[in-house]
């Protein structure tokens, strides 16, 4: 018997934009053994053409999957396109100063991507990545499910990297998230961090020697929101760490995992909010956001969420 895989059972993943952050998720992508086929595009051609020769010639020594450069044909038949093409974010500027260099950008590919008959999802990467879903699921007329945001997922990962960094414990026995916003106004779901299953209000007692815990919040916080600007005013851009935030996301669709992943996700009336898109914690599947989850906040929680709500409903109006 064959062990061939059909068509439908082929886990094809497209991604636009052959960039730092498209190029480093590729490379993450092809190591991990989760796609049967990689496809590179970008307007620039020949970047496109160089990074799957740099990428196939390491074939050797990573499993075994087709990396290839391909064109808008190919998003017929994808389970996942990423797009990560767009004007990057400079020293000095916020993701939102983005906004309408990329919004044109992001809204077309949409509207191609949505001609072509695709059953995939659609994964939106470049910034501000929280407004550009808004404007790729209405562009493309898509089921909100099947629209998303890399959002927070990245900033999360932050979040329980400085949480564990001091509290000097393993990361992966930290949960915790980041909602709202991917950028300035972005929250700190304290109420639903965990230590070892622990709520890290009832860990940090038993801890001991941590004085000045409030403060050290407001650190933490800080550090989250500001690394991505120390990364990029460090060296240009960040990509490394992005790259293997998809590669989590994409695992999650193309093997159904149900991970529950801080996406950017169009809000219909979960935690109060509508006719927005921004993080808060999703249960990811091969169908894209599979449910939200409500997860409990604080009072002051809540209305910097509705705060970081009505800021990108403000960017969103002025387009």
């Amino acid at each position: 018997m064959s062990n061939t895989k059909t068509l439908t059972e082929r886990r094809k993943v497209v991604i636009i934009g052959a960039g730092a952050v498209g190029s480093t998720y590729a490379y993450a992508l092809a190591q991990s053994g989760i796609a049967d086929e990689i496809v590179l595009t970008d307007r620039n051609e020949e970047l496109a053409r160089g990074q799957v020769s740099d990428l196939v010639h390491g074939q050797p020594f990573f499993p075994t999957v087709k990396i290839r450069q391909g064109s808008a044909s190919d998003y017929a038949d994808a389970n996942l396109i990423v797009i990560t093409a767009g004007a990057a974010q400079k020293s000095g500027e916020t993701r939102l100063d983005l906004l309408k260099k990329n919004a044109a950008i992001t809204g077309s590919l949409a509207e191609e991507i949505a001609g072509t008959g695709s059953n995939g999802i659609m994964l939106i990467v470049s910034n501000p990545v929280d407004v550009l879903t808004w404007v790729a699921l209405k562009r493309s007329g898509w089921e909100r499910n099947r629209v998303i945001g890399s959002g927070t997922v990245l900033d999360s990962a932050r979040f329980r990297h400085f949480i564990a960094s001091h509290c000097r414990v393993d990361v992966h026995n930290v949960h915790a998230y980041i909602l709202g916003e991917h950028g300035d106004s972005e929250v700190a779901a304290w109420s639903m961090t965990h230590i070892g299953g622990i709520p890290i209000q009832k860990y940090c007692p038993q801890c001991g020697g941590c004085e000045g815990w409030e403060e050290k919040r407001k650190q933490i916080e800080k550090h989250v929101r500001e690394s991505a600007y120390h990364i990029i005013n460090a060296k240009g851009s960040t990509h490394f760490a992005v790259g293997m935030a998809l590669v989590k996301i994409t695992a999650s669709i193309l093997r159904s995992q149900n991970s529950v992943l801080t996406v950017s996700a169009f809000l219909d009336g979960e935690y109060g909010l509508r006719e927005v898109c921004l993080s808060v914690p999703s249960v990811i599947s091969g169908n894209g956001v599979e449910r939200i989850i409500e997860g409990p906040l604080s009072e002051e929680e809540s209305v910097l969420l509705r705060k970081s709500a009505d800021i990108l409903k403000e960017a969103i109006s002025s387009l």
